[in-house]
């Protein structure tokens, strides 16, 4: 079954605003990119310490971020799941709770380079794994 929808995590978020592969995934016009409005705020947290990471102006990489095609959902959408996914995450990154929500609302794959996923009952993926399956 082709992937038309994906839950993007900040760490993937992050690198596509920074120009890395990620980015390849995210110009894919037939798939739709999905996160929340938590994980928005997480990448601002992020965009000095980036930045300064890969000598890039805070301000371009906030520029970058703004153009990235994503569709973005306040906690509302979402709030029903936030129990389950917090029960499902017990014990791991709880700033990965939002997405696991959204991801259970929607039933769709995260898209993620961190373990955290692991064993939530939703499928999970790289960028590395999706560029090889996407063929980009």
């Amino acid at each position: 079954m082709p992937l038309k929808r994906l839950a993007a995590d900040a760490n993937v978020i992050l690198s596509a605003a920074t120009g890395k592969a990620a980015l390849r995934v995210f110009l894919k016009e037939d798939i739709e990119i999905v996160t929340t409005q938590f994980n928005i705020d997480e990448v601002g947290q992020y965009l000095s310490v980036i930045a300064g990471q890969y000598s890039l102006s805070e301000e371009l990489i906030e520029s970058q971020l703004k153009l990235l095609p994503l569709k973005i959902y306040s906690q509302h959408f979402y709030e029903g799941f936030l129990k389950e996914a917090s029960k499902t995450l017990s014990g791991r990154d709880e700033d990965d709770i939002e997405l696991l929500a959204l991801a259970l609302k929607l039933r769709v794959p995260v898209w993620s380079n961190d373990s955290d996923f692991k064993n939530s009952g939703i499928e999970v993926y790289t960028t590395a794994r999706l560029l090889k399956i996407l063929k980009i």
